[in-house]
């Protein structure tokens, strides 16, 4: 079977479809932006892995009780290939699915798609309200207060920086590299 390799045009116009919320639109240009980054750092292609950062949640805003279902109906009505799907399913291990993270690129996604939240949240609360004054220790500073953007899960950070084999800090340090490079696209 000929499965479709989507451009990034094609999964922008499909999170558009199904995401109205700019800041459900702006978590995927974030998630996006990130695993971009984290693909070129680490020699993998770059546009696979951002596709599916954009696309991650794609279903969330209509069906957040069918999270990763719907959307893994999407992508094969869409004729999207099954490691592609599997890996935009991977995100959401031990909530929404049982498809545990296994390849870089699902590890990383794990491991990053909480942390953007929560570094998002950090420069909200910036009288810049921007990421450029932000740095590893204010967002390890906000890490502190459970209270404080309560529905970034932590543990879900600290698991994903464990399946990268990487430290705590040096993974916050990357994502929030990732983010102040796309910072203008998605308002910070």
């Amino acid at each position: 079977m000929e499965y479709k390799v989507p451009t990034r045009e094609e999964a922008l116009s499909l999170l558009l479809k199904y995401n109205e919320t700019q800041s459900l639109i702006n978590h995927g240009l974030a998630v996006e932006g990130v695993m971009r980054y984290f693909a070129k750092i680490n020699g993998e292609d770059e546009e696979m892995w951002g596709i599916i950062g954009l696309v991650h949640d794609l279903d969330y805003e209509k069906y957040p009780e069918q999270h990763c279902t719907v959307t893994k109906q999407i992508l094969e009505a869409e004729n999207w290939h099954p490691t592609w799907i599997r890996a935009v399913l991977s995100h959401a291990y031990g909530f929404t699915t049982d498809v545990e993270p296994q390849t870089n690129l699902e590890k990383t996604l794990f491991a990053i798609d909480e942390l953007t939240g929560l570094i998002t949240a950090v420069a909200l609360v910036r009288p810049s309200k921007s990421l450029s004054d932000v740095e590893v220790e204010s967002i390890k500073k906000k890490w502190k207060e459970k209270s404080f953007a309560a529905g970034a899960n932590r543990d879900v950070i600290i698991k994903g920086a464990e399946m990268l084999n990487m430290q705590l800090d040096d993974l916050i340090d990357k994502t929030l590299k990732g983010m102040k490079i796309i910072a203008t696209h998605i308002g910070l």
